[in-house]
């Protein structure tokens, strides 16, 4: 394969090919879930063009309606488009395993701090403001191109600046999406599904996403009463992961107070382990729900050690593969109809305006403090847009540098 991702479909299973792909991002995306879409635009459109834009976009739009990690669980339709169940699988496991890995490994270990240096940490998290930023500019220039669409992307920047609620992105991606369907010109013409001739879509169909909305909701009512019932440590572990997992919405740090309520009071973490895991969550790349494998792992009734760290993460993601898996069928056939087009052209607006007041609060917020910050992130910025440079090297480059100066400081 070239560097595009377009060459012809090789003989072997595109599950490999995806789970090398993931596994890539999953040891380089630092920065949250908003960088994490904006190393995913860059791989799977841009460099791999196994989606385009727009296809893209109505995926992200999609995962923020649903409970869960959203990056994720993007990461997931993608790995399903590509590869079916396996190829959904992949993509999850590449982009977790390093995470969870990490902080299984904290866990066990005797010390309660990181191991990554703090100033190399830190020009880590600075070279995600340059991705966001890379994201934000070319997805702009495709999905928010003309007067109304730029006019639907700054007010949703501005709503999600002056709202900053986990409910407010939900409904302003509704409302936008109200705004294309009344307001913006319908096109009959059917939705692309990929920019790249030769990318082949595994059809996933509805028999399928039926039986697995069906096994997210009895999952969520045949948990609680197994765990009363049966009294079981692991069944518990297992209904309270899944059920965080299944009512979160927001992502990220909104998971972090429901899982505290769930392992601390119980005694199964003290809040002293609790937040030293917090700690070493935000020095590792991917996603932040992989916290749950620290939790696992560090419990002090079994199953713990590298057994509660598995059955924790897998609890904790299933309802996203459920979700996903649930859903997409009746989302690719809905975004082909011409009304639901125009919906989504306000929807796509909207997710470049949510991108750029993410820029600002967390990403840009969360890590430039000083003129220094400011240096590093043009820095990665012109690796990533003018030089073209992958966001890996533009990253490595950005916490090498940052280290660097700190020694000479």
């Amino acid at each position: 394969m070239d560097r595009t991702g377009d060459a012809s479909p090789t003989a072997h299973s595109p599950a490999f090919e995806i789970l090398g792909v993931a596994l890539r991002l999953g040891l380089t995306s630092f920065g949250g879930p908003i960088a994490h879409l904006g190393y995913f635009q860059q791989e799977y459109v841009i460099r791999r063009r196994w989606l385009d834009a727009e296809s893209f976009a109505d995926l992200v739009a999609l995962c923020q309606f649903l409970p869960g990690p959203a990056s994720s669980q993007v990461g997931i339709a993608i790995g399903m488009r590509r590869g079916g169940l396996a190829g959904a699988i992949a993509a999850w496991l590449g982009f977790t395993l390093p995470s969870a890995v990490a902080l299984v490994v904290f866990a066990y270990a005797v010390r309660g701090t990181s191991f990554i240096p703090a100033q190399l940490l830190h020009g880590l998290i600075v070279a995600a403001v340059a991705v966001v930023a890379q994201a934000v500019w070319t997805m702009a220039q495709r999905l928010a191109p003309d007067r109304p669409r730029g006019t639907i992307a700054v007010v949703a920047a501005m709503v999600a600046l002056l709202w900053p609620v986990a409910a407010a992105q939900p409904l302003i991606i509704a409302a936008a999406g109200l705004v294309g369907w009344r307001l913006l010109p319908r096109d009959d013409a059917p939705a692309r599904d990929s920019q790249a001739k030769g990318v082949r879509l595994v059809a996933w169909g509805r028999r399928p996403a039926i039986l697995s909305l069906a096994a997210f909701f009895a999952l969520l009512i045949v948990l609680p009463l197994l765990r009363q019932a049966v009294h079981a440590q692991s069944i518990a572990l297992f209904d309270s992961f899944y059920r965080v997992g299944a009512l979160v919405f927001g992502g990220g740090h909104v998971v972090l107070p429901l899982l505290q309520r769930e392992v601390v009071p119980a005694g199964w973490v003290s809040q002293s382990q609790f937040l030293a895991g917090y700690g070493a969550a935000q020095a590792v790349p991917g996603p932040l729900f992989t916290f749950a494998a620290y939790l696992g792992a560090v419990m002090r009734r079994p199953p713990n050690g590298w057994a509660g760290a598995a059955l924790a993460t897998v609890a904790i993601f299933l309802p996203s593969f459920l979700l996903v898996a649930g859903i997409m069928p009746f989302w690719d056939t809905l975004r082909r109809r011409g009304d639901i087009q125009s919906a989504l052209r306000g929807i796509n607006a909207a997710v470049v305006g949510l991108l750029l007041a993410a820029l600002y609060q967390p990403v840009w917020m969360g890590a430039i403090h000083s003129a220094t910050d400011v240096v590093l992130a043009l820095l990665a910025f012109t690796l990533l847009v003018l030089w073209k440079r992958p966001p890996w090297l533009a990253v490595l480059a950005t916490a090498a540098l940052s280290w660097l100066l700190s020694l000479h400081g």
